[in-house]
């Protein structure tokens, strides 16, 4: 049997879980989450974890902040002034909310403090800092 290999396009069934044993995403229900192993488009640690699986290979990784989403960068949390938010819109620590750079393109941010001034933002991924355990089966090698 065929081992998958840097290059190959691979579909794969997955869990992502935080160590708490909370799951953050899962493939279950849904077609399968197809990639090029080695292409950069799947966090390091998880691109890294298939070469050499063959298909109906089940396994469990564990990936460290650093292969995964990073650490939290302070740079990413930053005080937006409350006068550029309109006055009919509450705003609560853990909602979510999305700004724009200058490109026009959305940052998603979640609201970590209100104050009476500013509302603190973090714009750090939400899985950021956290490291990630994730049971994949790779499903096809193309």
């Amino acid at each position: 049997m065929s081992k998958a290999k840097k290059g190959d396009n691979v579909k794969v069934h997955y869990k992502g879980k935080l160590t708490s044993g909370e799951q953050f995403d899962s493939s279950e229900g849904r077609e399968p989450l197809a990639f090029t192993v080695g292409a950069g488009q799947m966090i390091k640690g998880f691109d890294e974890a298939i070469p050499g699986m063959e298909v109906g290979e089940k396994k469990t990784i564990n990936i460290a902040p650093e292969n995964a989403y990073g650490e939290k960068n302070a740079d990413a949390i930053i005080e937006f002034p409350k006068s550029n938010i309109p006055e009919d819109m509450k705003l609560e620590p853990g909602m979510k909310l999305q700004l724009q750079n200058q490109a026009g393109q959305p940052i998603p941010v979640v609201v970590t403090e209100v104050k009476d001034d500013v509302v603190v933002l973090d714009a750090n991924h939400e899985l950021a800092g956290k490291e990630l355990v994730f049971d994949i089966e790779l499903v096809e090698i193309s």
